[in-house]
């Protein structure tokens, strides 16, 4: 006690900062470890027998659909490229026994007459399955660090569509059956932009569309997350 007398008042108030910062993160910490440390759950029974997973041939994308086969559930998996979607319908169907369905979509083009038409063909695809999951994981960031007058208007417009209205059209798409059979979760994959940086210099838009992302939540009438269950 002594000692806390003889602090200076900076130390004493950065000291308190911190303390409230642990107070508020911790529950969200224990949270976490909770839902990682309990068993697998079975997420075919739990959300329903099919994923559909945007932007699933690299990074992100492909180990979230390797990982949901591995879950044993089937993939619709929908990318712009048809050699990229048949090179990772291979691959997932090499390592797990499950199905896969590739739906070519270049997401960049929502809201044009070709965009319709792969929207169309996605609708078909998934109404007579049973969609569990949806992980809208399809973005881009070009044309990158810019100002807004240093890229073509077009760049910016496809940034939007990829980013914005694709992750609407989809999810209006695959939505309904979930509803209608009272079970589901949708996955929209944000970015730091958006969660832990209050300006994001030069990368304006691209940070509003993720924002954008994160509080789609609030616009659907089912929001489940999936974190806790790929927790194992």
């Amino acid at each position: 006690m002594a000692y806390l007398q003889q602090a200076p008042a900076w130390f004493l108030w950065l000291a308190s900062l911190g303390a409230l910062y642990v107070a508020a993160f911790l529950p969200r910490l224990l949270v976490y470890l909770t839902h990682c440390l309990r068993r697998p759950e079975d997420l075919r029974l739990r959300y329903g027998t099919w994923a559909v997973v945007t932007g699933p041939t690299s990074g992100i994308g492909r180990s979230v659909a390797l990982e949901l086969a591995r879950r044993g559930l089937n993939l619709v998996l929908v990318d712009l490229d048809a050699a990229n979607l048949h090179e990772v319908s291979g691959t997932i169907m090499s390592r797990h026994a499950v199905q896969t369905m590739a739906v070519v979509f270049d997401l960049s083009l929502v809201s044009t007459p070709k965009g319709d038409e792969a929207l169309r063909r996605l609708r078909d695809a998934v109404k007579k399955l049973d969609v569990g999951i949806l992980v809208n994981n399809a973005g881009i960031a070009k044309p990158g660090a810019v100002f807004l007058h240093e890229a073509d208007v077009e760049a910016w417009v496809r940034m939007i569509r990829v980013n914005l209205w694709a992750v609407t059209e989809v999810t209006a798409a695959v939505l309904p059956g979930m509803l209608r059979r009272g079970r589901g979760a949708i996955v929209n994959m944000g970015s730091a932009s958006s969660e832990g940086i209050n300006s994001f210099p030069l990368h304006t838009m691209y940070s509003a569309t993720k924002r954008y992302v994160r509080d789609m939540k609030h616009a659907s009438n089912l929001y489940l997350q999936l974190q806790h269950a790929l927790c194992s």
